[in-house]
């Protein structure tokens, strides 16, 4: 566990919610990176995309827990303690072909 972290601990595994970011799907925004929220499997884009769904999903749940999911990376990062942390042998699978727009 990364000190000071004990969000950690309640990492699940999870289904991802959406094949991209659920809400530029939605919209047809585009996206640069994802990332999945260890809590419940939302899928959504980084803070380098236009929409920054990621943390917009943060804020709207609490779910501390994300992972650099498409392309897979390896990392976790928790919100609230601002802590990166190794995922790499629990990564999330895909569960189909992720669109690309770069």
């Amino acid at each position: 566990m990364s000190k000071g972290c004990t969000d950690i601990a309640g990492i699940r595994d999870v289904t991802p919610s959406a094949l991209g970011c659920e809400e530029c799907l939605k919209s047809g925004s585009e996206w640069l990176h994802l990332r999945i929220c260890r809590t419940c499997g939302h899928v959504g884009c980084c803070d380098d995309s236009p929409n920054t769904h990621a943390t917009k999903h943060f804020h709207a749940t609490g779910h501390p827990i994300i992972e650099g999911y498409d392309p897979p990376e390896g990392w976790g990062w928790c919100y609230v303690h601002e802590v990166l942390f190794d995922l790499s042998k629990r990564k999330t699978p895909h569960n189909g072909p992720i669109p690309r727009y770069y």
